[in-house]
């Protein structure tokens, strides 16, 4: 039974899904948006948005938080030196997903999640 366990397991490991949480979001703040899975955007989702909602105050202690989960320096500065003054008037919702339709080879779902203009 599943009683109160929250999110996906997504065939992973919890190491290995905090991993790929890790590397999808170091995509999507480099890049600004990424296409994967529907599953895995859903997921990717409120962990960007937590990330981000650090940024927007700057301060030390959120930069360390967050530089746990981003380990790429010019990433990490990105996420505080652009997105984060960038949604400083936003109260939240921060990405956006959009259902691309079905993948070829398997016909998984597909979603390109992106970071919304401010």
């Amino acid at each position: 039974m599943r009683h109160r366990k929250a999110g996906r397991q997504l065939r992973r490991t919890s190491e290995q899904k905090l991993a790929l949480m890790r590397n999808l979001a170091s995509s999507l703040i480099e890049h600004g948006a990424i296409e994967t899975t529907e599953a895995k955007a859903k997921e990717l989702r409120p962990f960007v948005e937590k990330l981000i909602t650090k940024a927007r105050s700057g301060t030390l202690h959120d930069r360390r938080q967050a530089v746990r989960h981003i380990h790429k320096r010019e990433t990490a500065d990105k996420l505080f030196q652009e997105l984060g003054p960038k949604f400083v008037k936003r109260p939240g919702g921060y990405t956006r997903i959009l259902k691309t339709g079905h993948r070829k080879g398997d016909g998984a779902e597909m979603a390109r999640i992106e970071l919304v203009e401010a």
